[in-house]
């Protein structure tokens, strides 16, 4: 009986769905006594995580019920960032360190505190440290954990302009409102400012 009740335990274990007598006795040597066997399995499985239980006509392992909380887990919620946070991330990834009047000067409208906020809490920025500039402002800089979500070794590894270019995240085109004059015929390259943020 020993040998029948491991071989009961074996099946329910493995088994995608609850079990019948009859497929538990279909998996058995002939002769065999899968009844007696869940009677025996199901007081030695009593007060254990895992019970034996029936359900239907069938059988099969669960959780103790006490121990439900143990099986529930927590899904992370994918959010899109704002182009914002993605102009503000940006800017720190190629200008660090930063500070938020620099992030200002280059994006040209004030940033929001949860927009920081939302980007520290992703861990993709950090405070770097204090400018020895009236004031002391804080700076900002990446974090690993941006790196490694981004697959790069260190922040010198984040892609130029030309490779931007080619991936077709920047428009060749001049911004609107720039004078003709600058952009010059067939220029491709965009002026040293430009270069600037991303080399």
């Amino acid at each position: 009986m020993a040998e029948q009740e491991r071989m009961v335990e074996a099946i329910l274990f493995a088994a995608a769905k609850p079990q019948t007598l009859t497929e538990i006795a279909a998996r058995m040597p002939h002769g065999s006594e899968p009844e007696e066997a869940l009677v025996h399995l199901t007081r030695r499985y009593e007060g254990r995580g895992v019970r034996v239980v029936k359900i239907g006509d069938a059988w099969a392992m669960r959780t103790a019920p006490d121990l439900g909380f143990l099986m529930s887990r927590e899904t992370e919620e994918t959010r899109k960032l704002s182009r914002a946070a993605i102009e503000t991330l940006a800017i720190v990834a190629y200008h660090q360190p930063v500070t938020r009047a620099e992030i200002e000067e280059i994006r040209g409208v004030s940033v929001s505190r949860g927009t920081i906020d939302l980007l520290m809490e992703l861990d993709w920025i950090r405070l770097g440290r204090r400018r020895m500039t009236p004031g002391r402002p804080v700076t900002f800089t990446v974090t690993p954990a941006f790196l490694d979500h981004f697959g790069l070794e260190n922040a010198k590894d984040l892609p130029g302009i030309k490779e931007l270019r080619a991936a077709g995240l920047l428009d060749s085109r001049p911004p609107p409102g720039m004078p003709k004059a600058v952009q010059g015929e067939g220029e491709e390259e965009p002026d040293g400012d430009q270069d600037d943020m991303f080399d």
